[in-house]
């Protein structure tokens, strides 16, 4: 049985943006951080914005768009420092945080999502250089007959990685205690303001 071509497009996608997605860096610790104190949709939301982001780029990049490639890349130097103090501020914020994690296997608070998605959204795209990683491999794939198809498989890879690892995270929240929790809340906001101090400095 042969599979149909888009089907197959589709799913080469989904693997990109799952593997893209998968390393834990800044965003993974923030949907982790936001999961466990603000419950599961506020993570998994800050993981479909960084999903979108990851779609825009490919999208940009599937069709071609050297213009919006130049732009990005011509203002990765302000983009980049944008996102390196939001990061800061992320980190400084946490470990500034003073409000009492949830009772010992009680689930995370639930929070509004709609900053968590803008603003992974917004610290994803101040990272240009993604869209040089998928116009590398886009070319390897050879003619693109239907980049929608290939992005919404990006979207859908990288979605079902959030999903993952906020559903790991919620389910772990409710098992640790609230002494953990405050100890992971300092941690996470050490690696954050760390991450973007790197961005600032190198």
């Amino acid at each position: 049985m042969t599979v149909p071509g888009e089907v197959l497009l589709f799913f080469r996608g989904a693997i990109l943006g799952f593997s893209i997605a998968a390393p834990v860096g800044p965003i993974g610790i923030l949907c982790i951080r936001r999961t466990l104190d603000g419950g599961f949709r506020s993570g998994f939301l800050s993981g479909l914005g960084a999903a979108t982001a990851d779609g825009l780029y490919g999208l940009a990049a599937a069709l071609g768009l050297a213009a919006l490639s130049s732009f990005l890349l011509e203002w990765n130097g302000p983009l980049r420092t944008g996102g390196g103090l939001f990061l800061l501020y992320l980190g400084l914020r946490a470990l500034l945080d003073r409000s009492a994690p949830p009772a010992e296997g009680q689930p995370a608070r639930t929070a509004p999502g709609t900053t968590d998605y803008f603003s992974t959204l917004f610290l994803t795209l101040t990272n240009p250089m993604t869209i040089l990683s998928f116009s590398a491999i886009f070319t390897g794939l050879g003619p693109i007959l239907s980049p929608w198809t290939l992005v919404a498989g990006v979207f859908s890879g990288s979605a079902a990685w959030w999903l993952i690892l906020c559903g790991t995270a919620y389910r772990l929240g409710t098992m640790i205690s609230p002494a953990a929790l405050l100890w992971i809340r300092r941690g996470s906001g050490i690696l954050l303001a760390s991450f973007g101090l790197s961005v600032l400095l190198f």
